[in-house]
């Protein structure tokens, strides 16, 4: 468990452990999410990392995409039809 005090401009430093656990640099932006009567607060940039990888899911066995290979071939296919087009 870490503490920190709050000053009075509201402001609060984030205890070293707690930056590294969350990946947090200087000049990153954290989120705050409110659940359950708690509130969390993560990496605002490992959230949109997580979003994203939501809204891919399933997209690569859609595409029939099994391995490397498969996503090279298709990056190879796509770079052809755009120089065609």
């Amino acid at each position: 468990m870490e503490l920190a005090k709050v000053t009075s401009k509201g402001q609060v430093t984030i205890p070293i452990e707690i930056r590294r656990k969350l990946g947090i640099n200087s000049g990153d932006k954290v989120l705050f999410i409110e659940e359950s009567g708690r509130i969390y607060m993560m990496n605002s940039s490992m959230d949109a990392l997580r979003e994203a990888q939501k809204a891919f899911a399933g997209e690569a066995e859609r595409l029939g995409l099994k391995n490397d290979d498969d996503v090279m071939e298709m990056i190879k296919e796509l770079r052809k039809e755009s120089v065609v087009k």
